[in-house]
């Protein structure tokens, strides 16, 4: 365990989590002068933080995440220099591939309203699409570029980043479960963990999917669910193109390791349990959405956030749901796997089937809109949530970092982060779906 510093009995903020959102947020909060704690229940990264597909977007961003990104993007360019960490990052470009001219119309609707932001994003041609991919035996209607873009290696940054912030002065444990907040009249005065109880009177909720089960036992309704996306990493092979790219079925990316990460960008699982009945409204137009590319499974898996026997109350001397399941690691979907793999041999025939190295699967914190959730909590002072990044969050990382430091000190944030309010889901505002790619 790499991660395993001896608690204090007090501090300014306590982060609970410690995927990107919650190392990138301890990271600015020690910068500001904070003695700052993160309680990671299992390891370092060890769900979607080092699961996703290591992309680092701003292409095709809902326009009210894009000027994060944009900062985000800013921010990963000089960050393994400031750092003194590798994690991979290399400006290589994103490419959005068109199976038609329907997909040619969205990619320039959004590039027309992107455009205030002066990104370097670009319509392409089927030629010129085909120029960035001779290899292909696909003939593209056109397709989206933006070469600013770039990725990073999952796997490692997230830990890089936690190394650096532990010498920044922040105490991270792992296998350190917060199981409940310590409230003192009607606001925060600490945490409960497994080890002991920590006073602060600030509390940074970046759980990912747990995150809303945790909210729940306080009575804060945080509209959580969670699908399950499969992803695969081939053997090194030939190099067919440097940086990221992704049509209506197939997303890929180089790695450094010389192989490719492969997803589907068209077929997920859901798995159903109680949170998903109750929160089946607000997410209504997901599912209408989604159709046949969403597979809903009966039962979420014992002890998974939304299992049919997960606890949702509980007290601080009691052993806590997240004490049950250290480490979300759902089993990849063999029907993903082939069907990847396919459609993978279908694009690039000279590579023929790409040799699968290893798969895994991973458990996507989403909100009903597919925009996070930045905000207080409304009638828990000092509950800070950061959460539900639907997917976006290991790109737009570590500018919600900076954001969420900001947001802790009362520092002004530079943002406009209405879209991201809490009460969106309570005070009758219409759930409008963000407009992302």
């Amino acid at each position: 365990m790499e991660f395993a510093a001896a608690l204090p009995n007090e501090c300014d903020v306590v982060v609970i989590g410690a995927g990107i959102i919650g190392i990138m947020s301890a990271w600015y909060l020690a910068r500001l002068g904070l003695k700052v704690v993160v309680c990671e229940k299992g390891r370092v990264a060890g769900e979607q933080s080092s699961r996703n597909w290591g992309w680092v977007r701003q292409q095709g961003r809902d326009l009210a995440e894009l000027p994060i990104m944009i900062e985000a993007n800013r921010i990963w360019q000089g960050l393994e220099a400031e750092t003194g960490e590798d994690l991979g990052f290399r400006q290589t470009g994103v490419l959005y591939l068109a199976n038609s001219a329907k997909d040619m119309a969205a990619f320039e609707a959004w590039r027309t309203q992107a455009a205030a932001h002066q990104l370097d994003s670009r319509l392409l041609s089927a030629a010129e699409v085909s120029a960035l991919l001779p290899a292909s035996a696909m003939i593209w209607s056109g397709g989206l570029w933006t070469g600013s873009d770039g990725r990073a290696e999952p796997w490692k940054a997230t830990p890089a980043l936690a190394r650096a912030a532990s010498r920044a002065g922040v105490v991270v444990a792992e296998v350190c479960a917060v199981r409940t907040l310590d409230i003192v009249a009607g606001r925060v005065a600490g945490v409960v963990t497994e080890q002991g109880r920590i006073a602060c009177n600030q509390v940074v909720l970046a759980g990912g999917s747990w995150s809303g089960l945790f909210a729940r036992n306080h009575g804060v309704d945080l509209p959580q669910l969670s699908v399950l996306s499969t992803v695969a990493a081939t053997a090194p092979m030939a190099e067919i193109f440097a940086g990221n790219a992704a049509d209506n079925h197939l997303a890929f990316r180089r790695r450094e390791d010389g192989g490719y990460t492969l997803a589907l960008g068209d077929w997920h699982e859901r798995p159903i349990g109680p949170d998903s009945l109750r929160h089946f409204g607000k997410f209504l137009p997901h599912v209408i959405k989604d159709g046949l590319s969403v597979r809903y499974l009966p039962a979420a898996p014992w002890h998974f956030p939304d299992g049919w026997l997960t606890p949702r109350r509980w007290q601080a001397e009691a052993v806590s749901p997240f004490e049950a399941m250290r480490i979300l690691n759902p089993r990849p979907s063999p029907f993903a796997l082939r069907r990847m793999r396919k459609l993978f041999a279908d694009r690039f025939p000279g590579l023929g089937l790409p040799p699968i190295r290893t798969a895994w699967a991973g458990m996507i914190d989403s909100m009903p809109d597919v925009l996070p959730v930045l905000d207080y909590a409304s009638g828990l002072p000092g509950l800070f949530i950061a959460t539900g990044m639907s997917g976006h969050g290991f790109g737009i990382g570590p500018a919600i970092g900076r954001i969420v430091a900001d947001l802790v000190t009362g520092r002004p944030v530079g943002h406009d982060l209405s879209r991201f309010r809490f009460a969106r889901f309570s005070d009758g505002s219409p759930i409008e779906k963000g407009t992302a790619l």
